[in-house]
Formats: C-alpha cells, sequence, structure tokens
C-alpha cells in the first residue's frame, strides 16, 4: 500500500495538529512526538472510524502509519493483528 490511509492524516493532522509535511508512511508516532495520552486518543479515533469490533486500545508507539493502515484495512477484511511482519498492536503501557 503506497498511500496513507486518509482518515489518519485526517486525524493527526485537524485532531493532534501534526504538520501535513511530517506525515508520510515510515512516521511513527513517537516520530510524530505524539505522547501515550495522545496515541490513546488516536487509536480511538481510528478505531471509530474502522468500525467492526477489532480492538485499537494499544497501538504500539513503534508501528509506522503504513503499518496502521494495512492494519486498518486488514481488520476491516477480518485480517490478522500482524501485517507485513509488524506489531501493530501492543500490551504494552
Amino acid at each position: 500500500m503506497s498511500t496513507i490511509h486518509p482518515k489518519i492524516t485526517e486525524v493527526l493532522t485537524h485532531t493532534f495538529k501534526v504538520p501535513v509535511g511530517e506525515i508520510h508512511p515510515g512516521s511513527t508516532m513517537d516520530s510524530l512526538e505524539m505522547d501515550s495520552l495522545a496515541v490513546a486518543e488516536f487509536a480511538v479515533l481510528i478505531r471509530e472510524t474502522a468500525g467492526g469490533d477489532r480492538e485499537f486500545d494499544h497501538l504500539a508507539k513503534d508501528a509506522t502509519l503504513a503499518d496502521i493502515s494495512r492494519f486498518i484495512y486488514a481488520a476491516a477484511d477480518g485480517g490478522a493483528r500482524r501485517v507485513g511482519g509488524a506489531a501493530v498492536m501492543s500490551n504494552a503501557r
């Protein structure tokens, strides 16, 4: 997948005021300087966007936006928690 899910970009720019120039497929929550509270809020917003009953509550801070975007598409299709070899979810707090 060569593009970032448009809703991810919208949430990051509008809700978290991340400059568009900093948003690219290789960006992580850490690289966007989002603290754990912001990551948790982002996870809730993404869960609302993706729908379904998949949990997005523990997004790994080192998952890239491309990983997260693939996870959203895989979740919509009933895919697994690991996408492209990258862990998108983490139980670490």
